[in-house]
Formats: C-alpha cells, sequence, structure tokens
C-alpha cells in the first residue's frame, strides 16, 4: 500500500510499503478514505525526530470503511463506515470509565512513562502505525471505531478524529461561565474550532493569529479577531474592562512565535544523536513558551488557562508567582476523544453545519501530494489552514 513515511527533519515521503496484518483477534483492518494532516503532525516534521525512526507511518486523523474484522470483534461488519479516534483505548479500564481514554490503562506506554498509545505518534506514544495510508490497523476495534452514517461526505465527519473533540474539550477546559468571554491563542485548525465552539455555547469570543487568512476564516463565523502584536495582550485587557477573559484557551503549542533562544535550542535538539536528543527533551526546557505566557498574563485573576497546544519540554519555565497571586487554573492534556463524541455527533450531523465543519479545509489532494502539503502547511503558504490526504483520490 502507499503511505506517509517519516524520514528525517522536515523530510516526509509516500513510499510502497507492506500491507498491515491482523494481530489480535480484536483488530480490524479499514480501507482509508480521508486522512488529515494535524497541527501536531508538524511537531513530528520538526521536532521530535529524536523519538521516530525512518520509515514511521505518520498520521493520526483517519476514517474509511471496514474491510475485514477479527473473530472478536462484535459491533463491526465488514462494509461499515467508520471514524478511528487518535487515542488507543479500551472502554473498560478505570481511567477510560472516568471519560479518561487518553490515559487508558491497556494501552498506556509505560516504558516511556506515557499515557494512552496513539496512531501515527512515535516511540513516545507505542509507535503504532498512522493512517495516512491506504489501510490501517485498528486495536481494540470495537471500541477505537466511531461508525457513521454514508450519506454525508467525509469532512462532515473526518474531524471528530481528532481536532472538533480536542477543541470541545479544550473550551469545556476553560471553564468560561454563562455568558462570559473566552480567548483563543492561534487559529490553526484545532483554534477554529475551539473559537466556533465558544460562539456555539454562547460566549463571547476574541481570537488571535498573525496570519490574515486564519484570522478571515474566524471572521466568517462570527469570530472577533485580533493580530499578534507587541500591544495585544493591552489591548484584549482593554476590551474586557481591564480584568481579561475568563477563560483562555491556548491552541498553539511548543512551537509559538518568539522566543528565538527556545527556538534556538528546539533546532539544536534536532542535530543531537536520538538518545542524547531524547534525553535533552526529558530535563531541558526547550518549548517556546510566547503563546502559553501570553495566556496566564492575558487570563482575568480567578480565571482558566487551557492547553490543547501540545508541549514536549519538561523542564519548561512557568511563571508560577504570577500564576499563584492571580489564582489562575491550568488545565490540559492529550484529548479523551470518546468521552465527547455523545455532544459532537448531532451537531456534525445537523444540516445546518453550526460548527462550520465544512469551512475549515483549504486543501484536498492525493495522498502523493503529503511531502509538498507538509511543506505548505508548516510555512503557511496558500492559505493553508487544513490539508485532508485521499489515498484512493477520491
Amino acid at each position: 500500500m502507499k503511505a506517509v513515511t517519516w524520514q528525517g527533519k522536515r523530510k516526509v515521503s509516500v513510499d510502497n510499503v507492506a500491507d498491515p496484518i491482523m494481530l489480535e483477534p480484536t483488530d480490524a483492518i479499514i480501507r482509508v478514505t480521508s486522512t488529515a494532516i494535524c497541527g501536531s503532525d508538524l511537531h513530528l516534521y520538526e521536532l521530535l525526530g529524536p523519538f521516530l525512526d525512518a520509515g514511521d507511518i505518520l498520521g493520526h486523523e483517519s476514517m474509511g470503511v471496514v474491510v475485514e474484522i477479527g473473530d472478536s470483534v462484535t459491533s463491526l461488519k465488514v462494509g461499515d463506515r467508520v471514524v478511528v479516534p487518535f487515542n488507543i483505548a479500551c472502554g473498560q479500564c478505570f481511567m477510560c470509565q472516568r471519560g479518561l481514554q487518553s490515559q487508558c490503562e491497556t494501552t498506556q506506554v509505560r516504558e516511556q512513562g506515557s499515557g494512552a498509545a496513539l496512531f501515527g505518534y512515535t516511540k513516545l506514544y507505542g509507535q503504532v502505525p498512522g493512517g495516512q495510508a491506504e489501510y490501517l490497523r485498528v486495536p481494540l476495534a470495537d471500541y477505537n471505531t466511531i461508525p457513521v452514517g454514508t450519506d454525508l461526505p467525509d469532512e462532515r465527519y473526518l474531524f471528530l478524529s481528532d481536532i472538533l473533540p480536542t477543541a470541545w474539550q479544550g473550551v469545556q477546559y476553560a471553564n468560561v461561565p454563562e455568558g462570559g468571554t473566552l480567548a483563543v491563542m492561534g487559529l490553526g485548525p484545532v483554534g477554529q474550532f475551539v473559537s466556533r465552539v465558544g460562539r456555539h455555547l454562547g460566549y463571547e469570543v476574541l481570537a488571535v493569529d498573525p496570519v490574515p487568512e486564519r484570522r478571515a476564516m474566524a471572521e466568517r463565523h462570527g469570530i472577533e479577531t485580533w493580530d499578534l502584536t507587541a500591544d495585544t495582550t493591552a489591548e484584549l485587557k482593554e476590551r474586557t474592562l481591564g480584568r481579561g477573559p475568563d477563560g483562555v484557551v491556548d491552541a498553539v503549542g511548543m512551537e509559538a512565535h518568539g522566543n528565538p533562544v527556545a527556538g534556538f535550542a528546539q533546532a539544536a535538539v534536532g542535530f543531537l544523536p536520538d538518545a542524547i536528543a531524547r534525553k535533552a527533551m526529558d530535563v531541558a526546557g526547550i518549548d517556546r513558551l510566547a503563546a502559553m505566557y501570553a495566556s496566564l498574563d492575558l487570563v482575568r485573576r480567578g480565571g482558566t488557562v487551557s492547553l490543547s497546544g501540545v508541549y514536549s519540554g519538561e523542564a519548561d519555565v512557568l511563571p508560577i508567582k504570577t500564576m499563584f497571586d492571580k489564582q489562575v487554573s491550568l488545565r490540559m492534556g492529550q484529548c479523551n476523544v470518546k468521552n465527547w463524541i455523545d455532544d459532537l455527533m448531532p451537531l456534525v450531523e445537523d444540516p445546518a453545519d453550526p460548527l462550520g465543519v465544512t469551512d475549515l479545509v483549504t486543501h484536498s489532494v492525493p495522498i502523493e501530494r503529503a511531502p509538498e502539503m507538509y511543506e505548505t502547511f508548516q510555512k503557511k503558504h496558500d492559505g493553508c489552514i487544513k490539508v485532508v490526504l485521499k489515498p484512493a483520490g477520491e
């Protein structure tokens, strides 16, 4: 089959690789009809190479059609159309029963001290082959698939795999009171959905991004946007009666613009031998924290900052004195996808499309164009906000 594989820093390729095979009676194989490039895939493209091997199959936002099921699979049949959540969970353990599927005790990657295994996301999360491919093996398939209807296009459902529930969780974690104000740092794919979810829930939404095309997309959905300048935080505080917003979602993460020293550290890690680089990331604060610092500065006293963007430095420095003085709450974590599907499915199937899931994809291309699209997405060229790859050219 054709698959997108990691080959080195800023280098991916589309290769012919072996088709996935059933390993357990609880597995299923799906033929992938749509698969997306996620903003967190760009961290693999740029930074997390020490935790990857050449040839690893990327991708964790996938959907398709079931073509094979194991003897122990009871809820699926060949021909079913399904979305695949990015985290792999059992649905039965202590964590899953509490809605913390990203911490599943059955699939935790204990040798790395990490939570639940993820598709296509490094040794840290199990080095499970990902979904940017023609076919995908799904472990524990009864739980790790979301059956969907056949009438609506893939793009109505695809984002249930990750970024839509990630945005929903980010807003829930921001703990905005009824009628309150939510600020969103970053208007990439997750930030776009965070903004729309916030508005759907009745909040005043103020969103910040330096890229005009991203601000324009958000404005189409009634979001008030701001460019990223040295004065933005002060202007947003003034906009909220000097207090700051009730909640802030950082939808940027570890590669935020700003802090050239941390940017240099991130680049330097890429030139170290893998074993040394992995250790450096375990003990060093290498994240560019501009978005997080801005969020902590911006949020009102007694407010909440919710981190949806990915961070990887183990010793990042936080302004604890300020956080304590302001009585700021901080929530974060990988999304617990299955926990939010019942809330989201009616919205993605609503003919009115209240979250605008059909207005996110800027580039839908055959999978063979993945290397070009990774570069375009990372550099924010050609108005690129969301890329969907079509393994069958559909």
